[in-house]
């Protein structure tokens, strides 16, 4: 079957979440897509609670899967990389819910070279916990969330709550993007093609914040692709959890991509 859009979804071990997730993209306006779940070592018994989910979805789903072995979450996605059926990708992660017009926006707006990446509201523990698979399918984050997360902003808990304005006036929609904005590793798209130019994601980042946004961004941009802006556009609610570690030698292996002046990684999806 042919597809418009490959999903990839980032994932490891939070499956309560992931329903949530998924939820989201059983009522998205848009339809003729697959999902690909690149599991980062899920344990055993999440994955057999997925291949379940998977036997009574809705969706056309995936799993691309390998062993725990520490974060190495961009080998999976560059795995996952080769599995997509379309040549269009759209990348996420398994604690993003996406707006109902989330895919719409980033096919309405593909081109060949371009990179579009929209931005998310950072729910609070409080919402977070109120969401079930239902509350999701009934649009409670798009009709009856946003006055109860500017009360929230207004205490200092959820954040970047004026990402989840969602703007359908055409005459508004190209004015609000005009300022380049930095790609957002859990909601951007772009072509297979693209992707594969620069030989994926660079897979000895082994540990997150800098290898599957900053250095991939660098890269495009070396490469010659060019950014579009999908803010109030492309919305994603990301779910409440704390952060994980970040390692300072991310930066030693960005600053050798730099030195290399080349978008292209002999570290990527083949190997040099």
């Amino acid at each position: 079957m042919s597809f418009d859009a490959s999903v990839i979804i980032s994932f490891y071990n939070k499956i309560e979440i992931l329903k949530l997730v998924l939820a989201g993209f059983e009522r998205q306006s848009r339809k003729n897509f697959e999902i690909i779940i690149a599991d980062d070592g899920s344990a055993n018994p999440v994955v057999d609670e997925l291949q379940q989910i998977m036997k009574v979805s809705p969706l056309r789903i995936k799993h691309v899967w390998h062993p725990d072995n520490g974060w190495q979450k961009n080998i999976i996605l560059n795995r996952a990389i080769v599995a997509a059926s379309a040549e269009y990708i759209i990348f996420t992660d398994g604690d993003c819910i996406p707006h109902r017009h989330f895919i719409k926006e980033h096919l309405l707006a593909r081109e060949t070279n371009h990179v579009l990446t929209g931005r998310r509201v950072l729910l609070s523990r409080r919402i977070s916990e109120f969401l079930t698979v239902t509350r999701v399918k009934h649009g409670y984050l798009e009709k009856l969330l946003f006055p109860w997360m500017l009360i929230e902003r207004m205490s200092g808990e959820g954040q970047y709550v004026e990402n989840a304005v969602y703007v359908s006036w055409r005459c508004i929609r190209k004015r609000l993007n005009k300022k380049d904005r930095g790609l957002l590793g859990s909601n951007f798209s772009l072509h297979k093609a693209d992707l594969l130019a620069i030989n994926g994601f660079d897979e000895r980042y082994l540990s997150p914040y800098v290898g599957e946004d900053t250095d991939l961004e660098f890269r495009l941009r070396l490469n010659a692709c060019k950014f579009k802006h999908l803010k109030h556009l492309a919305i994603q609610y990301h779910y409440y959890h704390h952060r994980l570690e970040f390692n300072d030698s991310n930066y030693s292996i960005l600053n050798d991509n730099k030195q290399r002046k080349t978008g292209h990684s002999p570290f990527g999806i083949i190997k040099s």
